[in-house]
C-alpha cells in the first residue's frame, strides 16, 4: 500500500453490509413529508399548560398553608390561582383539539403497503401503449 493510501485507509470506517430478508418501499406524498416535518408542534400547547398548572397549584399551596394579612395580596393570590387555572385548562383543551400524532399518519402510511402473499392488478395501460404482449416466435 502507498503511503497515501494507507494514510486514508486509517481514517475511512469498515462498512459491513448485511443482507435484508425484505425490502419494502412506501410512497410518501409532499404533504406527507410536511406533516412529518413539521413534528408535533402542539406539544407546545402542553408545555404551556404545564407550565402554567404548576405556577397555579403553587401558589395554591401557598394560599392554603400561610396565614396572610393584607386583603390586597390575598387578593392578588387568588386572581393568580384562578386565571392559572383557567388558562391552563384552555391551553389543555388546545392540546386536545389540535394534536395530530405522528402514529396516526405514519399507519396511513403503512396500511397502503398490500398484505403479503397477495397478489395485486397491473395498472391499466396508458393510452397509445399496447395492452398486448406480442407472442415470440423462434
Amino acid at each position: 500500500m502507498t503511503g497515501q493510501a494507507q494514510e486514508l485507509s486509517e481514517f475511512l470506517p469498515e462498512i459491513r453490509v448485511g443482507k435484508l430478508g425484505v425490502l419494502k418501499v412506501h410512497q410518501v406524498s409532499d404533504e406527507e413529508l410536511y406533516r412529518l416535518e413539521q413534528g408535533s408542534g402542539q406539544s407546545v400547547f402542553l408545555n404551556l399548560a404545564i407550565g402554567v398548572i404548576s405556577v397555579a397549584a403553587s401558589f395554591l399551596v401557598a394560599l392554603l398553608t400561610v396565614n396572610i394579612e393584607s386583603d390586597r395580596l390575598f387578593t392578588v393570590l387568588v386572581i393568580v390561582v384562578s386565571v392559572g387555572f383557567l388558562a391552563g385548562a384552555v391551553l389543555l383543551i388546545l392540546w386536545w383539539c389540535t394534536r395530530q400524532p405522528i402514529r396516526k399518519l405514519v399507519k396511513e402510511i403503512r396500511d397502503r403497503m398490500p398484505p403479503e402473499g397477495e397478489a395485486q392488478p397491473l395498472p391499466e395501460a396508458q393510452e397509445g401503449a399496447t395492452a398486448e404482449l406480442a407472442p415470440v416466435s423462434e
